[in-house]
């Protein structure tokens, strides 16, 4: 054993800062950070799946219990969604076991709700639980193969990027393709016109959900003949559809109007709220709205979230984690001030998000211009109490 140099790379003490003794042998620095190095991304790469065991699976209660604290309200929504994660990755952990007869098919999500009411956050924060990759998608930009837009396939390499191109991480993953409404049959009769960006891409998005192995281009956008491609098989991750449905309620009104005799029709004329009206929703109603039953087929769980209330909305500023006084009076306690807001300065803040009709989204907005003097002001206060009397909108 020599003392003077290292026992792996082989350089001199002169040549490295220091030489640190073992049993066996001495290691440099440079041998250190480069074993490092090695040990972080060995970890990073057998971390793949959310559970290796059923006993580490998060069941559906604890799974709730996680988005209760960032997601205000949407009960019946949390509950579903929890459900479905859970069987997803229950379902992932069965068909490693040998010898088993029963095959057990993905169930894909579907969640309607108007904007702000919560949709991209809830898939946000159960992918974060589950510390899965997960990627966001708008389904706007997607259009029919051959056409100006993104191909369907460009969805799997946001989620290969989000995995850093490791494609066993990126087949458990979860996908929240939003603004899945605006791609709905324009109508029901036959157009000479090609609908490139709406029954097109939900042709082209049914390979895709079902499970099957797609040739990915890494950079995302078009293909061409000479791109080299990854092949992703998507049979384990999960998709999650969400969209505000702008219409929807009409059409379940006048299917319930339609179908309903006597009692029914009279209880549909009393209970004029939109909760009511969303619960009654089904597969029939998709369809008419303009989701053709093949893709319909591949969403087998059908969510709503429920409109969001005055006392919801009060609790989404002030309760979760995150919450959006948490955020500004965290961005204001780095300057050295002291930030408060009295019932009354938040109910004012609510009240004009409401009247603009944004959802939950548009608190921030509104908050933001209420304390637009204050931020530009930083260092000449160093307590503020925010009031009613002192917003003005």
């Amino acid at each position: 054993m020599n003392s003077n140099q290292c026992s792996f790379c082989g350089r001199k003490r002169s040549e490295v800062q220091m030489l640190i003794s073992g049993n066996e042998g001495f290691i440099c620095e440079n041998c250190i950070e480069q074993a490092h190095a090695i040990v972080k991304e060995g970890d990073a790469k057998s971390d793949v799946s959310p559970a290796q065991s059923m006993a580490e699976l998060k069941k559906p209660k604890e799974i709730k219990g996680f988005l209760d604290q960032y997601v205000i309200g949407q009960d019946q929504a949390k509950k579903q969604l929890s459900i479905a994660v859970y069987n997803h990755y229950k379902r992932i952990l069965h068909a490693k076991t040998e010898n088993t007869e029963v095959e057990i098919e993905k169930s894909n999500i579907i969640m309607i709700g108007e904007t702000g009411t919560g949709k991209t956050l809830l898939a946000k924060t159960i992918a974060k639980e589950l510390n899965v990759p997960f990627c966001i998608v708008d389904a706007t930009i997607l259009t029919e193969a051959g056409y100006v837009g993104e191909d369907v396939e460009s969805i799997l390499s946001r989620l290969l990027m989000v995995a850093d191109y490791d494609v066993e991480k990126a087949e458990k993953g979860i996908v929240f393709i939003d603004e899945i409404d605006k791609i709905a049959r324009k109508s029901d009769n036959p157009s000479i016109t090609r609908d490139v960006s709406g029954e097109g891409v939900q042709q082209g998005l049914l390979k895709l959900l079902e499970g099957s192995i797609v040739n990915v281009p890494p950079q995302g956008g078009r293909k061409h003949p000479d791109q080299k491609y990854i092949q992703v098989n998507t049979q384990n991750i999960l998709f999650i559809a969400g969209g505000a449905f702008d219409g929807i309620k009409e059409i379940i009104e006048r299917r319930l109007n339609k179908q309903a005799i006597g009692f029914s029709l009279d209880k549909l004329n009393k209970i004029e709220e939109d909760d009511y009206i969303l619960s009654q929703l089904n597969a029939i109603d998709l369809r008419k709205f303009g989701l053709i039953p093949e893709l319909l087929g591949r969403f087998p769980i059908v969510t709503y979230l429920e409109k969001l209330t005055k006392e919801t909305m009060v609790k989404i500023m002030t309760e979760p984690k995150n919450s959006i006084i948490n955020q500004f009076v965290e961005l204001f306690k780095m300057d050295g001030v002291s930030l408060k807001f009295t019932r009354e300065a938040i109910d004012k803040i609510v009240d004009e998000t409401m009247d603009k009709g944004l959802g939950a989204r548009g608190l921030r907005g509104t908050t933001e211009k209420v304390l637009e003097d204050y931020m530009f002001d930083i260092t000449e206060k160093k307590k503020i109490i925010l009031s009613a009397e002192n917003i003005n909108i």
